[in-house]
């Protein structure tokens, strides 16, 4: 059977970096200054030091009151603020022949409108207007996995195939004002940015083998995604890392997640960054040692959660690490969680 190759990622984020003007923003909705205090500290603890935003500051976009921005007014600024960033992501990836991409897949949770970013691509990048297009939609954060995965199932389904895997989040767009301490934490972590894959047979990168997903009982409302009023809202509960912490000490979880192999044959983690606790979570669970968790703690850090493009960010840099083939060989684990409380898991080979 053949196997799928991510042979190369590009990652591209907007110009801004907005993460200290947010935190004096979300530090002033709070009018009790001890909550003041306990979100400053969280901030000091989140291990996040920037984040990238479309917009040059928050009042640019948000007039002062982001609770006024109705929801259309935010899909318009999708519209014009997506397709660029998408296409700047997918011209760094320096295809050599982009006429030859067959499939097209596009994953965002953020925005959505058609003629979409597909189109854009298409027009702007020289990928085939004939190219078979899915987009995977409102997934949540571990839908850069499903996007891998169905150009998984692609290449070894038609082995000539050439798939381009875009993933794009402007989490941006949907701030709202609040004095819920857990609301604005939520929104200290989101932020903006695209990768682009370049999925084929072709026996370079990393081999994807296999694909798990795990659902946790009783979980779906501790993290959701849902069109509200005025915004897609992104809530993400307190008590997610526990959970994600309980299941994955779980045994029988982790057999089913390494497809049966022990956690000692695996040598690189790739774990979505979704917030410092989260990795600290798993990190603990999965006994992962701080060099297993260094490319994770790195995206985080310079990132913030970009929802289903943080994955393929992580899988960049290991791609990365390993272009003098100093990971050559070594299997890996990648671990990705969103509403559900889901986790989509995929085991790779550094090729």
């Amino acid at each position: 059977m053949t196997t799928a190759h991510i042979n190369k990622i590009a990652t591209t984020v907007p110009e801004h970096d907005v993460h200290h003007e947010f935190v004096d923003y979300a530090t002033a909705q709070f009018e009790d200054p001890k909550a003041q205090l306990v979100f400053r500290r969280m901030v000091e603890r989140s291990h996040i030091s920037h984040r990238w935003a479309n917009m040059s500051g928050i009042d640019e976009f948000y007039g002062g009151d982001p609770n006024a921005v109705s929801i259309h007014d935010r899909m318009r600024a999708f519209e014009q603020s997506a397709p660029p960033l998408a296409v700047a992501a997918v011209n760094q990836l320096g295809l050599e022949a982009p006429e030859e991409i067959t499939h097209l897949v596009i994953v965002t949770c953020t925005g959505f409108f058609t003629p979409g970013l597909d189109f854009a691509i298409i027009d702007k990048c020289g990928v085939p207007s004939s190219v078979e297009r899915t987009n995977i939609a409102f997934m949540g954060c571990f839908s850069g996995v499903n996007g891998l995965k169905l150009a998984h199932h692609i290449v070894r389904s038609e082995p000539r195939a050439k798939v381009l895997v875009v993933a794009l989040e402007l989490c941006s767009l949907h701030l709202l004002g609040s004095q819920s301490l857990e609301t604005m934490l939520s929104f200290l972590i989101f932020s903006d940015g695209c990768a682009a894959a370049l999925v084929t047979a072709e026996e370079t990168g990393i081999a994807m083998d296999s694909f798990k997903a795990l659902v946790i009982p009783d979980t779906k409302d501790l993290m959701t995604l849902k069109i509200g009023a005025s915004s897609v809202e992104m809530f993400l509960s307190g008590k997610v890392p526990g959970a994600l912490g309980k299941t994955l000490r779980d045994e029988a979880a982790m057999k089913l997640i390494l497809n049966g192999a022990e956690k000692s044959s695996i040598d690189l983690w790739a774990i979505h960054p979704g917030g410092r606790s989260i990795l600290d979570a798993v990190g603990e669970a999965v006994e992962l040692s701080p060099q297993e968790l260094a490319v994770s703690r790195h995206v985080l850090n310079n990132y913030g959660n970009m929802a289903s493009a943080t994955i393929l960010f992580v899988f960049a840099e290991i791609l990365r690490q390993n272009e003098s083939k100093a990971l050559s060989g070594a299997s890996g684990c990648a671990l990705a969680f969103g509403p559900g409380l889901t986790a989509e898991t995929m085991l790779f080979r550094a090729a």
